[in-house]
C-alpha cells in the first residue's frame, strides 16, 4: 500500500500527538529515509516515543521497520525513472556521488572538535571502538590504523566481550562508537555502560540529532546518508574512514618521529607475511 495512503487510512483513530507525526511525515516523506527518530520527532514537536507510538500504530514493528518500508515504497516509484536512466554511465554517476560525499564530509567536518578527539585519544590510557554491524568493520580498521603508528587501541566484534571491556573501563579511558544511523541500540547501550564507568565517549554518526549524540562527550559527523535499503554503502563507508584518516593523521603529527618508527617498525612485522 502506497505509505501515504495508509497514514490517512489511519489518521483518524491516531491521537493529537501522534497526528503531528503523521503531519511531519506527509510533508517530507521523500527525505524522511534519511532523519533519525530524534529529527522526525523535532519536526514533528513531539518525544522520541511518541514517534515510536505511532510507528506501531499503523503497523510497524518500530522506526527502522518504518523507515525501510518507506524506502521500499520510495524505490518502487522511482523504478520507472531508474530503467529509462539505464543506459547512462554509471561508472560517472559512481564517482560524482564518491567526490560528493568527501566534499559533504569535509563542509561537516568541526576542526575544532577534530582537535579535542585527538588530544583526548592521545592522553587516553585505552581506547575502544565500538561498533555493530558495517560500522563493526569500520571500527576494525580504525584499530588497525592506530596500530600502524604506534598507538594501542581495541575493537571486537562480540556483543558480551564488549559489554565486558565497556564495563572495565574508567577514568583516562575513552570509548569510541560508530553508529551511521546514531540509532543502533547495542552501540548506544554499550556507550552507556562504558560512560557510567567513567570513559569518555566520542560518537561518530551520521546525525547530529540522534539518541547516541545525547551520550556522547564529542561528535563527529559523517556524510554519506543512506536509505534502509543501502546497508553498509561504500559512500558511508567513505566518509567515516575519511575522519578516521583524520584523526590517525593528527596524533601522528603530536610525535612524528615516534609515528615514523611505528610505521617502519609495524610494516616490518609483517612483511614476512606476503610474497
Amino acid at each position: 500500500m502506497d505509505m501515504k495512503l495508509r497514514i490517512n487510512s489511519y489518521y483518524p483513530s491516531l491521537t493529537k500527538s501522534e497526528q503531528k507525526v503523521a503531519d511531519g511525515v506527509m510533508g517530507g516523506a521523500d527525505d524522511l529515509i534519511y532523519h533519525s527518530v530524534t529529527e522526525l520527532a523535532e519536526i514533528s514537536g513531539v518525544g522520541e516515543t511518541t514517534v515510536m507510538r505511532f510507528c506501531r500504530k499503523i503497523g510497524f514493528k518500530g522506526y527502522q521497520d518504518f523507515k525501510l518500508a518507506l524506502a521500499q515504497d520510495q524505490r518502487d516509484k522511482k523504478a520507472d525513472e531508474a530503467e529509462a536512466g539505464a543506459d547512462g554511465d554509471f561508472t560517472q554517476l559512481v564517482y560524482r556521488e564518491t567526490m560528493g560525499i568527501l566534499q559533504d564530509s569535509m563542509s561537516l567536518l568541526n576542526k575544532e572538535k577534530l582537535e579535542q578527539v585527538i588530544d583526548l585519544i592521545d592522553k587516553a590510557r585505552h581506547v575502544q571502538f565500538f561498533g555493530v554491524g558495517a560500522s563493526g568493520v569500520t571500527a576494525q580498521d580504525a584499530k588497525t590504523r592506530l596500530l600502524r603508528i604506534g598507538r594501542r587501541a581495541e575493537a571486537v566484534n562480540d556483543a558480551h566481550i564488549q559489554a565486558m571491556m565497556a564495563v572495565s573501563m574508567g577514568e583516562g579511558d575513552v570509548a569510541f562508537g560508530i553508529s551511521l544511523s546514531g540509532s543502533t541500540i547495542d552501540t548506544n547501550d554499550i556507550l552507556m555502560k562504558a560512560k557510567q564507568s567513567g570513559a569518555a565517549v566520542i560518537a561518530m554518526t551520521n546525525y547530529a540529532k540522534s539518541p547516541i549524540t545525547s551520550i556522547a562527550d564529542l561528535v563527529l559527523l559523517t556524510a554519506g546518508k543512506e536509505s534502509p535499503l543501502e546497508g553498509g554503502s561504500i559512500g558511508a563507508k567513505i566518509s567515516q574512514l575519511f575522519l578516521i584518516d583524520l584523526i590517525c593523521e593528527g596524533l601522528a603529527r603530536k610525535d612524528v618521529a615516534r609515528a615514523k618508527a611505528m610505521k617502519e617498525k609495524t610494516a616490518r612485522a609483517v612483511i614476512d607475511k606476503i610474497y
